[in-house]
């Protein structure tokens, strides 16, 4: 079976108050905010690793708290590899117009949601360089 690559990843976890989380990972972790998708905000960690928080105002499954986020040009090839070996998937890969992305979900054998996607526009935006230059504050343009 012909190996299929990923491009980064991304995991994403609810937060009820998007507002002081932000703070946290923008003032304190000095983490570059790479998009903001008003309900959900991604931050670059490594090169081609990210973590997401997204607003939830209502408590999540234990098993849906944590997304584990695999970003691939081949949406599809993932789907029919893992339909020809059995998991579950909550259906074929679809647009989300909100979020502009091309993905599905399924679980892994722990349980874990894993969702696959293609983002419709540029990731990472290509406007920051990766690390961030350290002396300058977030936000700032200096």
């Amino acid at each position: 079976m012909p190996r299929l690559a990923f491009d980064a990843q991304i995991t994403f976890v609810p937060t009820t108050d998007l507002t002081t989380c932000a703070h946290f990972y923008e003032t304190i972790m000095v983490l570059p905010m790479i998009l903001d998708q008003e309900t959900c905000r991604i931050y670059q960690v490594t090169e081609q690793s990210y973590l997401g928080f997204c607003q939830s105002d209502d408590p999540l499954p234990w098993d849906d708290r944590v997304i584990l986020t695999l970003v691939s040009d081949d949406v599809d090839g993932w789907y029919a590899r893992l339909n020809t070996q059995g998991v579950t998937t909550d259906g074929p890969p679809r647009e989300n117009r909100q979020y502009r992305i091309y993905h599905f979900f399924a679980r892994d054998a722990n349980g874990y949601r894993l969702e696959f996607q293609r983002f419709l526009d540029t990731f990472p935006p290509e406007s920051a360089p990766f690390p961030p230059d350290e002396e300058t504050p977030p936000g700032s343009t200096a």
